[in-house]
């Protein structure tokens, strides 16, 4: 199991898709999620994929495990999930020696568009590109199992 370190932003405007080099939807959900300890299950792209994550140790970094599973299995995980289903495109843009995964939010969460990128360590140098707004790291109403709870269409603005 490996520990996984990544920042977190809103995202500005949608100059970074002229720099994107993919793009693929995701569908996912959450089997449980519980004392900051959570199980995965997300189809990417035609892929089945089981994940789970420990507790956050600052908001940034936390244990991840991670393992493809047969599509038919993924599909009927999904179905158990708890909340709603995340629907999202993702797109891979460039940045350095780096890339972000910026998330599009369809559905129920239409409008969000959040950036993550991972990183080596907790206090790695990255590029900001000019399309990426505030941070949002270790803010829990962004995490994706709270979006299935209180989607982004039932905030206050």
């Amino acid at each position: 199991m490996h520990i996984e370190t990544e920042r977190k932003f809103l995202v500005l405007n949608d100059s970074y898709k002229s720099f994107e080099n993919a793009s693929y939807r995701i569908a996912q959900g959450y089997i449980a999620h519980d004392g900051g300890n959570t199980v995965r299950v997300r189809i990417k792209d035609g892929t089945g994929i089981l994940t789970i994550k420990g507790p956050s140790f600052n908001g940034m970094s936390r244990a991840e495990w991670e393992k493809e599973i047969p599509l038919e299995d993924a599909e009927a995980l999904l179905k158990l999930c708890h909340g709603g289903i995340i629907d999202k495109i993702r797109h891979i843009v460039p940045a350095g020696k780096r890339f972000f995964e910026v998330d599009e939010f369809k559905g129920d969460n239409e409008g969000l568009v959040m950036a993550e990128i991972e990183l080596g360590s907790e206090d790695e140098a990255f590029e900001r590109p000019e399309w990426l707004g505030a941070e949002v790291t270790g803010d829990r109403r962004y995490y994706n199992s709270y979006l299935t709870k209180v989607p982004f269409n039932q905030w206050n603005p």
